[in-house]
């Protein structure tokens, strides 16, 4: 069965073969290293600053007091594989939106750019993080000792 996703793709023309390799470069979670307007103390002021692209071309982030949900695509710019993107969330507790877009500069580093809808941009950097999997016995009894 063919995802809606995958069917708007076919349908705008796209590659699903390069749709699937820069899935396999693309998804994942992402630590934000840098972004050029905030420093590291706010970046990671409430968690560590971090992007992260599900599957399904939804994801999701947090620097700062900035928090929110995305829709992604994946592309290419200049031959390297890319990701634009268009999110909602909040900014210290304000509705905000914008987009944005990254390049994969090495196996492990994305490069870009992060749009406030009518406001603020900035550079941004990130570094790939280890998929962290869970182990079917990894959580704690709730059972009482006697």
């Amino acid at each position: 069965m063919v995802s809606p996703h995958a069917l708007v793709r076919m349908a705008m023309g796209c590659e699903i073969m390069k749709t699937n390799t820069f899935s396999k470069q693309i998804v994942g979670h992402w630590r934000i290293t840098e972004m050029g307007m905030w420093d590291r103390d706010y970046l990671d002021m409430e968690v560590k600053a971090f992007i992260e692209f599900e599957p399904d071309g939804m994801g999701h982030f947090q620097f700062g007091l900035v928090q929110g949900d995305m829709d992604y695509r994946l592309t290419d710019r200049d031959g390297k594989p890319a990701v634009e993107w268009s999110w909602e969330g909040n900014d210290e507790c304000d509705p905000a939106m914008g987009r944005g877009w990254a390049v994969l500069e090495t196996e492990k580093n994305l490069v870009g750019r992060f749009f406030f809808h009518q406001g603020d941009d900035s550079s941004l950097r990130a570094e790939r993080t280890p998929t962290r999997k869970r182990s079917c016995g990894s959580k704690k009894s709730k059972r009482r000792k006697r």
